[in-house]
């Protein structure tokens, strides 16, 4: 049989591309793998060079660099020849072959050892050698293998590398031309040129001002002081020389040294002597000393003590930090009582001055905020001064101010006969002896009206017989009179600010404070904070008493005793503060104390009760009601479905929160009503008769070990039921109202899911939801039940029964507490007139807390949008 043509020849112009291409990229793999260290030093001297590092070292370290340098890449290179092998063309074809499956290029050289005679065997043969042909011309280059990482694990070359960048990117290619100056022999063009010099000029750094060359600049120079000028002679050593008056008077004159460094301290002159050489004027502009001065001459203080100074600073460069120091001023300091002994060392007071975080610090206003009440110099003569320093070190000081230190106010007069002895002791340890003897005279009457509490009475029993205690023993040490003085702090805050669970209580303090101040000529700021304290503390004695009618009161007693009864409402017990606090605003303080004790006169002996408004409550008005509360508690259980989430998160963040963490009445996130815990313990008895039973079981949900799961179902049962009882709404609004309510359940019972299935996320989206179901539901159920309501009947709602009475508008008055009728508006010519009045009505029934919470929303949207 004639010998087959080998398949080779007839590939070899279809692989010669790849081939070639394989070959070239095994050359390159073993050049860069052999001589990878010899481009490495090449590169690392390359961006030395660009950089102008040989400028900044002596000649001998360059020369000793170049030396090893050149070594380096000696050694490395003959390395590099010895290690390097280059390949074959049966290398090449071999690697492109391994490439493809099946290695067809082999299969192909191949000849067939058995069969060779049979012609099925042969035929086989043949198939294969043309599957491998096939193959074989889809042949493709190989990549080649430029890895470095065995050759070089800590990756030198990548150094190199990045430092070639960087001097690509901030040197020059021409500083690499220095370093022939510095070479024997090298010098010959630039001697035969003549000499040459090069300087800078450098600011310094804090001043943000560039650098300036000297070649540059004319015949004057103006540079900030303590510049760095900097000047390189080339060419003969000798051939140029400087001389200058700038750096002070020890200056040397004419110094040919090839490198030098010198500060401007002062005006002078710098000349370069020699062929190319130049002479400048240098004018060093000192660096200006800072400045800080106070923008107000009294310090505004908080109601609770805290200082508000604010200042002003400026410096041409910026200022760097500052301080306040209060100095006591003891010539000025009333030396009497306890304040008649030696005071015991102390240091000035010194506290850092807030600097702009961002921005320019040249010239800036701040305010100094700080709280020194617990300071033993509160409230005494002291100087204040304040201190700034510039980057250079310069430091500035304002004009001393004098002052008493700014402090927290004690009204109360038991408060501030603890606080007068505090200081004493702080004053002077001397002083133990007397404090005692002075806190026994001032308490020797515990029930007498300067204690409000057994409480703080047995705390400042305890405090007195500590402090005698230590008085007998080996007298007081600073340890035990720190911490007396920070027991007596504690008791004095306890009396100031009273016991604020009582509502009664909190306002009779409120009100004795508030007169104390206008006796001891308080400031505006806080007379404005203890007027607000004194309305807060009667709406809540309000609220209080209101609770208490609903839930004491017999039915009728009203009608029997309102002819021997004055009537007030909420808007005048806040007229009547309104005009105590315009009095003492026209410094009418007088006629304030006796208007105040009128207004306090009155509330003690005020009787509240619930009229016949409450009493004469449609199904209506009881289901709004009903839904308010349960859209409080919902608020609740959504409030405690949050905290949950976020201990989730962040463990024991809330921890220490969780007793300040409550609603408004320590109902909120607990699922309990906002408006305090009886819920709807003040509802007329045709309400507890209604929804008794189903309040007391969401209640008890609340109040049990239940989960919040459970507390959820218990309020979802609730409004169910609140839902059953519904009145029979028609129209579009009942409508609306009823497929609110059956959101608002469906809403809940997925909170409910989510709950049970710690999914806190989706139950809060839930709950949200069932809130806002249940506030649409409200809004469309007060718009049904005011299409129903009878305009006739409008009269009881405020005043007198039978007295009917309008609003700006000429509509009566809505039932109840309802917002209002349906009545067409007056028609009227004065329209603007109309509006106003309008406006001056919304802003008042929105001032009435005792309205309910959908139209105190719906009154806030009104004014936010008109």
């Amino acid at each position: 049989m004639a010998a087959t043509e080998n398949p080779l020849k007839g590939l070899t112009a279809r692989l010669r591309r790849p081939l070639l291409l394989t070959w070239a990229g095994l050359i390159a793999e073993r050049l860069v793998r052999a001589f990878w260290p010899v481009w490495s030093v090449i590169a690392a001297a390359a961006a030395a060079l660009m950089l102008g590092l040989q400028d900044m070292a002596a000649v001998e370290v360059v020369w000793g660099a170049m030396m090893l340098g050149g070594l380096a890449v000696l050694v490395c290179g003959v390395l590099g020849v010895a290690k390097f092998r280059y390949p074959r063309r049966a290398e090449a074809l071999a690697r492109l072959d391994a490439a493809m499956p099946g290695r067809p290029l082999a299969a192909l050289a191949d000849v067939q050892a058995v069969g060779a005679g049979d012609a099925g065997s042969t035929a086989l043969w043949r198939a294969h050698q043309a599957r491998m042909a096939a193959r074989a011309a889809q042949a493709r280059a190989v990549e080649p293998d430029l890895r470095l990482s065995r050759q070089d694990p800590f990756g030198l070359r990548y150094i190199a590398l990045l430092g070639l960048v960087v001097a690509l990117l901030f040197g020059s290619v021409w500083r690499a031309g220095s370093v022939a100056q510095m070479v024997p022999g090298g010098g010959a063009a630039a001697l035969a040129s003549g000499p040459t010099w090069e300087g800078w000029i450098e600011p310094p750094a804090y001043t943000r001002l560039p650098s300036l060359y000297l070649a540059d600049q004319g015949a004057v120079i103006e540079v900030p002081q303590g510049s760095r000028i900097t000047l390189r002679f080339y060419g003969e050593v000798g051939a140029l020389r400087l001389t200058e008056t700038v750096s002070g008077p020890g200056a040397e004159a004419a110094n040919p040294h090839p490198e030098q460094q010198f500060e401007v301290a002062g005006d002078g002159a710098l000349r370069i002597d020699g062929p190319g050489g130049r002479e400048w004027a240098i004018a060093a502009l000192a660096d200006a000393a800072p400045q800080v001065d106070l923008m107000e001459r009294e310090a505004r203080t908080t109601f609770d003590g805290q200082m508000s100074q604010p200042f002003v600073a400026r410096d041409d460069y910026g200022v760097v930090s500052g301080s306040a120091v209060f100095e006591l001023d003891l010539a000025q300091v009333d030396r009497r009582y306890g304040l008649s002994v030696a005071p015991e060392p102390r240091a000035p007071i010194r506290l850092d001055l807030p600097m702009p975080l961002a921005g320019d610090r040249t010239e800036f206003t701040e305010t100094l905020v700080e709280n020194l009440s617990e300071h033993p110099w509160a409230h005494l003569p002291i100087t204040l001064v304040l201190q700034v320093e510039d980057a250079a070190g310069q430091e500035a000081r304002s004009t001393p101010f004098e002052m008493a230190l700014p402090a927290r106010r004690f009204f109360d007069p038991m408060a501030a006969a603890v606080i007068e002895q505090r200081r004493d002791l702080l004053w002077s340890r001397q002083n133990a002896g007397r404090v005692a003897q002075v806190l026994r005279a001032v308490s020797y009457k515990p029930k007498s009206r300067l204690f409000r509490s057994e409480r703080a009475y047995l705390r400042l029993r305890v405090i007195i017989r500590q402090l005698e205690a230590m008085t007998r023993s080996d007298g007081l040490d600073e340890a035990e009179r720190d911490e007396i003085a920070q027991a007596l702090w504690d008791l004095g805050v306890l009396l100031e600010d009273g016991d604020l669970g009582d509502a009664l209580e909190r306002m009779r303090t409120a009100q004795e404070r508030l007169s104390e101040a206008m006796k001891n000529g308080a400031s505006e700021e806080e007379i404005a904070q203890l007027m607000q304290e004194l309305r807060d503390a009667t709406q809540d004695y309000l609220r209080q008493k209101m609770q208490q009618a609903g839930r004491e009161t017999p039915e009728g007693s009203d009608q029997r005793n309102a002819e021997n009864m004055m009537q007030m409402n909420q808007q005048d017990l806040q007229d009547m503060m309104d005009r105590i606090q315009e009095l003492m605003e026209q410094g009418r303080y007088a006629e304030a104390q006796q208007a105040l004790e009128e207004f306090q006169q009155m509330m003690e002996n005020m009787q509240v009760t619930q009229g016949q408004g409450q009493q004469g409550q449609s199904q209506g008005e009881q289901a709004m009601e009903g839904l308010a509360e349960t859209l409080r508690e919902q608020q609740g259980l959504s409030d405690q479905a949050f905290r949950d989430l976020q201990e989730q998160f962040n463990p024991g963040a809330q921890s220490g929160q969780s007793q300040g963490n409550e609603g408004r009445n320590g109902g909120e996130g607990r699922g309990q009503s906002h408006e305090g815990q009886q819920g709807q313990g003040g509802k007329g008895g045709q309400q507890q008769g209604q929804g008794g039973e189903g309040r007391d079981q969401a209640e008890g949900g609340q109040t049990g070990e239940g989960s919040l799961a459970e507390r959820q179902d218990a309020l979802r049962q609730e409004l169910e039921r609140q839902r059953q009882g519904l009145p029979q709404l028609g129209g579009e609004a009942g409508e609306a109202a009823r497929e609110a309510l059956e959101r608002a359940g469906r809403a809940m019972e997925g909170a409910e899911e989510a709950l049970r299935s710690d999914d806190l996320a989706g139950a809060i989206d839930n709950q949200a939801e069932a809130m806002d179901a249940l506030r649409e539901g409200m809004r469309n159920m007060g718009e049904a039940l005011a299409e129903q309501q009878n305009p006739g009947g409008q009269g009881d709602a405020e005043g007198q029964p039978g007295q009917a009475q309008a609003d700006p508008l000429g509509r009566e008055a809505g039932r109840g507490r309802q917002a209002g009728t349906q009545d067409s508006l007056l028609q009227g010519e004065d329209v603007y007139r109309r509006a106003r009045e309008l406006l001056d009505e919304i802003r008042k029934r929105s001032g009435e807390g005792a309205r309910p919470d959908v139209e105190l929303e719906y009154l806030k949207r009104l004014l936010e949008r008109f």
